[in-house]
Formats: C-alpha cells, sequence, structure tokens
C-alpha cells in the first residue's frame, strides 16, 4: 500500500470527543497545533501552525479519553490522511487527519504516571494457545506485556 505514515508533536487544542459507531467500535477524535521552529538570522522564530485532526479507535480511543486533555503536550503516530471536499464550485478545501496507532503524552515538556489498561481477552482459549504454542529462548510475554508461565514438567 501507498499509505502516507507521519509522527509528530504539537499541542491539544481541543476536549478528546468519545462516540460510537453503529458497529459498537469507540472513536475518539481531538485536534493537535503543531508550530514548527526555525533558526534565522540568529534567532529562533515560529513558524506557520498546523493543525491535525487525530482519530483512534477501538481501545486506543478509550484510553487517549481517559488520559489526554486539552492544552497537553504529545507525540502522535499515524496513517495521514488528506479530507478535501468542495466549499464553491470554485475553491475546495483540505483537512488533514492522523489515524493514530499510537498517541503519547511528550515527556518533553512534562511528567506523566502510566496505568496499564485493564486485559480484554480478544479470543478463545484454542486462539491463544494456538498463538502461545511456540518455543523460544527467553521470557515469554502474552499480547498485554504479561509473563507467561511454563508449564510444570
Amino acid at each position: 500500500m501507498n499509505d502516507t505514515y507521519v509522527t509528530f508533536e504539537g499541542w491539544v487544542g481541543s476536549d478528546v470527543s468519545l462516540s460510537e459507531t453503529r458497529g459498537g467500535a469507540q472513536v475518539a477524535s481531538f485536534r493537535v497545533g503543531s508550530t514548527p521552529r526555525h533558526f534565522r538570522d540568529g534567532a529562533w522564530a515560529d513558524g506557520e501552525t498546523v493543525w491535525f485532526t487525530v482519530k483512534c479507535w477501538r481501545s486506543l480511543a478509550l484510553n487517549v479519553h481517559q488520559s489526554i486533555r486539552n492544552g497537553e503536550a504529545v507525540i502522535v503516530h499515524g496513517k495521514l490522511v488528506a479530507d478535501v471536499w468542495e466549499k464553491s464550485p470554485t475553491e475546495t478545501s483540505v483537512r488533514y487527519i492522523v489515524v493514530a496507532t499510537s498517541v503519547g503524552h511528550d515527556l518533553s515538556r512534562g511528567t506523566a504516571q502510566f496505568t496499564k489498561a485493564p486485559r480484554r481477552l480478544h479470543g478463545g482459549d484454542d486462539v491463544q494457545q494456538t498463538i502461545h504454542a511456540y518455543d523460544e529462548d527467553g521470557p515469554r510475554l502474552d499480547s498485554d506485556g504479561e509473563l507467561v508461565q511454563p508449564a510444570a514438567a
């Protein structure tokens, strides 16, 4: 695929809204402004602020809604999508949307405390046994980062 992925830092410029699709999936949406800085003529100067709409789906949407607030510094990674529409027969407009795969606080600008989300089971025991039925050297972790204890012999 020819998708474009971006990683950027900026400041949250809106409250995080959380909604649910007809199919039951959660989606969170918020705005992030990113202002580049340039060193010109011996001084730093701000460039033009670029505003992105960030959309998050499912468990990321729930975690972002509980964690991110207006005015906080964040780092976002995701797929860049241009939403283009016609304002009039002679004028088009564009809005940049980032469908996020990762969102986090920018710790170069402040502190945060991580709380691990509760474990969500995605499949039955047969699926988990198939996924974890391989041998490897070193500790084995499940999809939630928990140590998998070896079976007693």
